[in-house]
């Protein structure tokens, strides 16, 4: 077993105590768009016939990535063979936490041109939306970013006409060492003259104490529900530029203190209201 496998391994047994579901079956297109049928039927109670899934498939998959990143987040509308229109989401969008969380691993999207294998994605209701690449401890993860910027421009990549065209972030390490960072146009994903990424992360406490192993890692941002909201309230499209943005850990400590702000005087408002109903009633 090579030093990477290792890392992989103790990495999925780490995210199945997190209690994300193994899916070791899944490691090519056919499996991994046979489980978001199933998902995506559950999740929008409609059963769908193969030519209605094969359209609404061609439908979503989609090579722009701000595109696709609105069509996770929104309710659209499907036409069925009848005429008539299925309103339907990708994810629980309402509540994020409730979603179906998976896990898998050396999946290998065959396309004409292209047969890449990734180490490790997350997905939520069947939709690839994290994609996790390892490398071993004396290699820096520089080198798996730059695998994934590779893989992207490769002609047919599977980024652009298959389910991983939903691929939200992208999160490297070698164990020690780990980084995150949101997909993005070409134009907005690529090394500057520097050779480093823009923007990458580390993630930090609220004390900015880095966060660089993998397992505390996992622990603090991959927590199914953790993960539910960097997607859902933490990441932000923005329209003018076609680009997608995570907040910065010290950005994210300050929303979360801004909303916790608002909810208790919010409730300290209610409580007030109540007593003043109460004295003039007595």
């Amino acid at each position: 077993m090579t030093p990477e496998q290792k890392i992989e391994n103790a990495l999925i047994a780490k995210l199945k105590d997190l209690k994300y579901t193994y899916r070791e079956e899944i490691r090519d297109k056919v499996t991994l768009e046979q489980n978001f049928r199933e998902k995506f039927e559950v999740l929008n109670h409609v059963r769908l016939t193969d030519s209605e899934f094969a359209r609404l498939r061609d439908e979503i998959v989609n090579s722009d990535v701000f595109t696709a990143a609105k069509t996770l987040r929104e309710r659209n509308t499907f036409q069925r063979e009848d005429g008539t229109p299925l309103q339907y989401t990708l994810v629980n969008i309402k509540d994020w936490c409730k979603n179906e969380f998976e896990v898998i691993n050396q999946l290998r999207i065959n396309t004409d041109n292209s047969h890449h294998r990734y180490d490790v994605i997350l997905l939520i209701n069947g939709i690839p939306v994290v994609q996790i690449e390892l490398k071993a401890l004396g290699i820096v993860p520089r080198r798996a970013m730059e695998q994934i910027v590779e893989d992207k421009n490769d002609i047919g990549n599977g980024y652009t006409n298959t389910l991983l065209c939903f691929m939200q972030l992208f999160i490297v390490s070698n164990r020690n060492n780990t980084l995150y960072f949101a997909n993005n146009h070409n134009q907005h994903f690529s090394f500057n003259a520097d050779e480093r990424f823009l923007p990458i992360y580390q993630l930090a406490k609220e004390d900015n104490t880095k966060i660089t192993h993998l397992d505390d890692f996992a622990d603090s941002f991959l927590a199914k529900c953790t993960l539910g909201h960097m997607i859902s309230r933490y990441m932000v499209l923005v329209a003018s530029e076609q680009k997608l943005m995570i907040m910065r850990p010290y950005q994210i400590y300050a929303v979360k203190a801004i909303v916790d702000c608002i909810g208790t005087v919010a409730k300290n408002y209610s409580e007030l209201q109540k007593g003043y109903f109460l004295v003039l009633s007595a």
